[in-house]
């Protein structure tokens, strides 16, 4: 045979060969919907920030045999909608409690008013605790939805009102507030105000027209949807640890082999801390940001959270014991956050 053509039908046998590994890789690259709130700006959403860390870790653990696609801004729905998908499809959520709730009522009971002192108590709570290891194979049980990781979304919760600076109990008389689930506006009406369930997507025009005085979040989000432009007001009663649940279809993550599955679990696990690193840095600075917009921010003493924990946490233990919720959880969640007295 003629060298020249030999060389000729090496290489393309070559070339053939090579393009089929290309090939076959492009095709073992999994490309995976992440959804979750919020807008994609990392000054703005700490959940924007945890997802695209995840992102970046995902793909470079599993070398690149899984790939994540974002979804911010509810874009593939609003929280139950986007549940759904999670339980019926290979796919990746970042829900809040309007979403959870729903499947899990038990996760109200992570929500108990001033449960935890600080940043490092909640996450313990979270990490080790018995009560939500409970939580997780509940969910998985009931629905094949893997709960993966707590992820924070901006501090603990504080109050805001456009009518008048709240720093006890009795400044919520007769005050509307808008409410993300049934666990919030029974806390409004614990101390004297009511509650309307509206989607976070609501929640500014409802302000701005007063369907609504006040609501309940951290400054992050106070700061990502604008509401400082029509809210006066800000309480720093750091009355719930803010927090948001990555889940992800379990037969999906079930489908992946050991190594890959490891490696996705892995780029979780430092993701979260570094969502929780960058969020603790970030607390005082929004705050400071918000009084810049003009909020008067109200700091209550230790004597005025006392009485905000003792007019809330018996009214809200009260309303979990009417939900149906099996009272086990209740008494490991106290139990996980050296709180047992509350159930006595």
């Amino acid at each position: 045979m003629n060298p020249t053509r030999t060389f000729a039908v090496s290489s393309l046998t070559a070339a053939v060969l090579a393009a089929g590994v290309l090939a076959s890789q492009a095709q073992a690259a999994t490309t995976v919907d992440l959804s979750y709130n919020g807008a994609p700006d990392p000054d703005k959403n700490a959940v924007h920030v945890f997802a695209t860390n995840l992102k970046e870790l995902v793909e470079e653990k599993t070398d690149g045999e899984i790939e994540l696609k974002l979804y911010p801004n509810s874009m593939l729905g609003e929280e139950q909608e986007r549940m759904e998908q999670t339980m019926n499809s290979p796919s990746l959520n970042i829900a809040s409690f309007a979403g959870m709730s729903p499947l899990v009522p038990e996760v109200f009971v992570s929500a108990i008013p001033f449960l935890f002192d600080d940043f490092e108590s909640a996450r313990t709570f979270f990490d080790e605790g018995q009560y939500w290891q409970a939580v997780e194979d509940a969910l998985r049980e009931r629905t094949g939805v893997e709960l993966l990781a707590v992820v924070e979304e901006g501090g603990f919760l504080a109050f805001t009102n456009d009518e008048k600076p709240i720093s006890s109990p009795g400044d919520f008389e007769g005050l509307r507030f808008r409410a993300m689930d049934p666990s919030q506006v029974a806390l409004y009406e614990a101390f004297g105000a009511s509650g309307t369930p509206i989607p976070w997507t609501e929640v500014y025009m409802a302000l701005k027209t007063g369907v609504a005085d006040g609501q309940m979040n951290p400054p992050m989000y106070i700061i990502m949807g604008s509401l400082y432009e029509v809210q006066d007001y800000l309480t720093l009663a750091n009355i719930q640890y803010s927090d948001q649940f990555l889940v992800g279809n379990g037969a999906m993550i079930d489908g992946w082999d050991e190594t890959t599955r490891e490696a996705f679990m892995a780029a979780v696990e430092e993701a979260n801390q570094m969502a929780r690193e960058h969020n603790e840095t970030r607390v005082d600075e929004r705050i400071a940001y918000l009084e810049e917009q003009g909020m008067e921010v109200i700091r209550p003493s230790e004597e005025e959270l006392s009485a905000f924990r003792e007019q809330g946490q018996p009214a809200y233990l009260e309303w979990l014991g009417e939900q149906d919720i099996d009272p086990s959880f209740i008494d490991m969640a106290l139990e996980d956050a050296g709180m047992t007295h509350l159930a006595e």
